[in-house]
């Protein structure tokens, strides 16, 4: 079953080796960035450093619509066949928003308060970046629907870090 992965960094490497995912994106500070893990292939890692930040004025290397583009030009390579995996520093905030965005492309527009429910269903934890979504609600054409659908998920439960969470492709 097609599927993205969403976990923290401290599952890693646990979660590639029982998931095998065909296709990895790490959210990460610049000065936090990992190698790609040995034996991944490297082409198939995108590194995307950027701080968890809220407001573009909000600090060094905030979330930008270069990232997005970034982030989308590479999910459009996945195949489906094995999963995508994301992940940022605790598995919440900037691999949440990625996730939600990428279901967001690949589902097609209309869908957007679909998705973002499904997401808290599967992930009370969930508090999707803001700033990354606003800027894909941009970069998609979605008129406000992408940030109106973060609305619609309710507060997220507090946690310091998230969990493994599976996000089909269909099924939502």
């Amino acid at each position: 079953m097609p599927r993205l992965l969403v976990i923290p960094l401290s599952l890693l490497d646990d979660s590639i080796a029982a998931h095998k995912p065909s296709h990895l994106v790490s959210l990460l500070s610049p000065q936090h960035m990992i190698a790609t893990p040995q034996g991944f292939p490297a082409g198939r890692h995108l590194k995307l450093g950027l701080n968890d930040v809220a407001h573009p004025s909000g600090g060094d290397h905030p979330p930008s619509a270069a990232h997005i583009e970034t982030l989308l030009a590479f999910s459009r390579g996945w195949d489906t066949r094995a999963p995508l995996m994301i992940h940022c520093w605790a598995g919440i905030s900037r691999s949440m928003a990625s996730a939600f965005i990428i279901l967001c492309d690949r589902l097609g527009p209309g869908r957007e308060i679909e998705i973002a429910r499904a997401m808290r269903r599967r992930a009370p934890h969930a508090a999707p970046n803001s700033l990354l979504v606003a800027h894909a609600d941009t970069v998609l054409g979605r008129g406000g629907r992408m940030l109106g659908a973060l609305n619609s998920m309710g507060p997220a439960r507090m946690v310091e870090e998230g969990v493994l969470t599976d996000l089909p492709l269909t099924g939502l």
